[in-house]
C-alpha cells in the first residue's frame, strides 16, 4: 500500500469521536476536519484530538477542497440526505447504520454511487466484530459444513436514549441482525415475511407509526435454499440487550450466549445421534490490521467507554479499526468497500421491507431490484 494519507472529515462527534484516534493512528489516513452543530462540544473534541479545522455546518465541510471523504455519524434521519449531498460534492462516504429509512433513499444513494464512481460504505459493526470474523473463518475453512439455517436477534431497551428513537420502527434499524445472516455467505436477501407481535405503549406507537412491540421476520436468501430468522424490538419488552447471531451447519453450529459476557457455545456433530456442546472463547482478530491500529480492538482504547452505544453493544466486538481499515484500503486500492452501496441497500431494505410485510399481516415482500 502507498504512503498516501486519505483525508477524512468526521461528521457527528458523539459516537463518531470513537473513530478519530483510529484514523489518526492509521498509516494511510488523517482527520483534517471535524463537524458538529454544538460549538462548545465541537471545540472540546477538536481540542482533545488536536484538529484545527472545525465546522458547524455540513455544507462547509463539503466545500472544503482538502476533505476527500466524510464519515457520517449524525442521527439516523440525517444519513440519507448527508450521504447524497456528500456524493454530489465529490466526497467518498462512510456512514453509520442504517443507510436510510426509505427504499427510495436507498435507491438514490445506489444510483448516485453508480453515477459518480465514488466509494460508499455503510459502517456495519457486526460484520467486523470478532465473533463474526471467527464464524466466518470457521465457515471458509469448511468446519461448519453446509449451512442449514441462520438466526439473529437484537433486543434493545431504548428508554433513556435521545428522544428521536421514540419515532424509530424496529425493523428500520435492523442491519445488526440482517448483515451477519447475509454476510456470512455473501448472500443477498430475495424476499421477506414478517409479523408484528404485542403492542408498545400508545405514545411510542403514535410517534413511530408502528404498533408492534416485536417484529419477527424470515428472510429468503437469493439463489439459495437457506432462510434466516431475525427479530427486533426497541421498547416495552423485558430483555437484556443482545446482538446475537446463530449459525447451524451440518458439522458444527454456533449459538450466541443468552446472557451478555458469558461464553458462546459451539456444537460439534458426533455420530451416531448426539452433539457435543462446548463453551468457547472468541479470539481477537487484530492481527488482520496494520500494527499502529491493532490496539483499538480492545475496550481499553475506547475514548468514551461509557457511551450507551458501546456499553449496550458489547463493545461492538472490536470492529471499529476493521471498519476504518476497510474503508481506507478501498479508497487507496480503488475498489468497492464491503459492504458497498448495493449490499448496504440490500441489508437496509431487508428491514424496511420486513416492516412493510408486518403491516400487511405477514405478506411476502420482495426486495427491490436495485439492491
Amino acid at each position: 500500500m502507498s504512503d498516501r494519507k486519505v483525508r477524512m472529515a468526521m461528521v457527528g462527534l458523539g459516537f463518531g469521536s470513537e473513530f478519530i484516534a483510529i484514523y489518526q493512528a492509521h498509516p494511510n489516513a488523517e482527520v483534517v476536519a471535524v463537524c458538529r452543530r454544538n460549538e462548545s462540544e465541537l471545540n472540546k473534541t477538536a481540542d482533545q484530538f488536536g484538529i484545527e479545522t472545525r465546522y458547524q455546518e455540513f455544507d462547509d465541510v463539503l466545500a472544503d477542497p482538502n476533505v476527500e471523504c466524510v464519515h457520517i455519524n449524525s442521527p439516523i434521519g440525517d444519513h440519507a440526505w448527508m450521504s447524497l449531498k456528500a456524493l454530489d460534492a465529490g466526497k467518498h462516504v462512510m456512514c453509520t447504520v442504517p443507510m436510510a429509512t426509505t427504499i427510495d433513499e436507498c435507491r438514490q444513494i445506489v444510483a448516485k454511487v453508480r453515477q459518480t464512481g465514488l466509494k460508499y460504505m455503510m459502517a456495519e459493526t457486526v460484520v467486523y466484530s470478532r465473533e463474526f470474523l471467527y464464524i466466518k473463518d470457521l465457515y471458509e475453512r469448511g468446519e461448519l459444513g453446509d449451512i442449514q439455517h441462520l438466526a439473529a436477534s437484537h433486543p434493545q431497551d431504548m428508554d433513556g436514549w435521545p428522544s428521536y428513537w421514540e419515532s424509530m420502527i424496529p425493523m428500520h434499524y435492523a442491519t445488526h441482525v440482517v448483515s451477519p445472516c447475509l454476510g456470512l455467505t455473501n448472500a443477498l436477501a430475495e424476499s421477506v415475511s414478517c409479523f408484528g407481535s404485542g403492542r408498545v405503549r400508545e405514545e411510542i406507537a403514535k410517534k413511530s407509526g408502528c404498533p408492534f412491540a416485536v417484529e419477527s421476520c424470515h428472510i429468503k436468501l437469493r439463489d439459495s435454499d437457506i432462510t434466516a430468522h431475525i427479530w427486533r424490538f426497541l421498547f416495552d419488552v423485558a430483555r437484556q440487550y443482545r446482538e446475537s447471531f446463530d449459525v447451524y451447519g451440518t458439522k458444527k453450529s454456533f449459538e450466541w450466549t443468552l446472557v451478555e459476557n458469558e461464553p458462546h457455545v459451539l456444537h460439534t456433530a458426533k455420530k451416531p445421534e448426539h452433539e457435543i456442546p462446548e463453551k468457547i472463547e472468541i479470539p481477537d482478530f487484530a492481527y488482520l490490521l496494520p500494527e499502529p491500529i491493532q490496539r483499538f480492538t480492545l475496550p481499553a482504547e475506547i475514548h468514551d467507554a461509557e457511551h450507551l452505544s458501546f456499553l449496550q453493544g458489547g463493545g461492538h466486538g472490536g470492529s471499529h479499526p476493521h471498519l476504518v481499515h476497510e474503508f481506507v484500503s478501498a479508497i487507496l486500492e480503488d475498489r468497492d468497500p464491503w459492504p458497498n452501496a448495493e449490499t448496504s441497500a440490500n441489508w437496509t431494505c431487508t428491514g424496511i421491507c420486513a416492516h412493510e410485510s408486518a403491516m400487511k399481516g405477514g405478506e411476502l415482500v420482495r426486495l427491490p431490484d436495485f439492491s
